[in-house]
């Protein structure tokens, strides 16, 4: 993902999830995944899809039963 894309996905998560510390950080091994971040704890990856001529994110979050205990 571009330095772009990652400051306009940023600004469209922190606005939708209402969560000004949100990060988006990109794999620099990898250049269709980047991690989101919120208060520097990892809580999903984002994935770049382009398929058709047509481009889409995926953001992925997995929950875990243990984290389920401290809510």
């Amino acid at each position: 993902m571009t330095k772009t894309e990652i400051e306009r996905l940023q600004g469209y998560l922190r606005k939708t999830f209402g969560a000004p510390s949100l990060e988006v950080r990109p794999q620099p091994k990898k250049n269709d995944m980047a991690e989101v971040f919120i208060a520097n704890e990892f809580v999903a990856t984002l994935y770049k899809i382009v398929e058709d001529g047509e481009t889409e994110y995926q953001f992925q979050m997995a929950i875990l039963e243990m984290d389920l205990e401290d809510a």
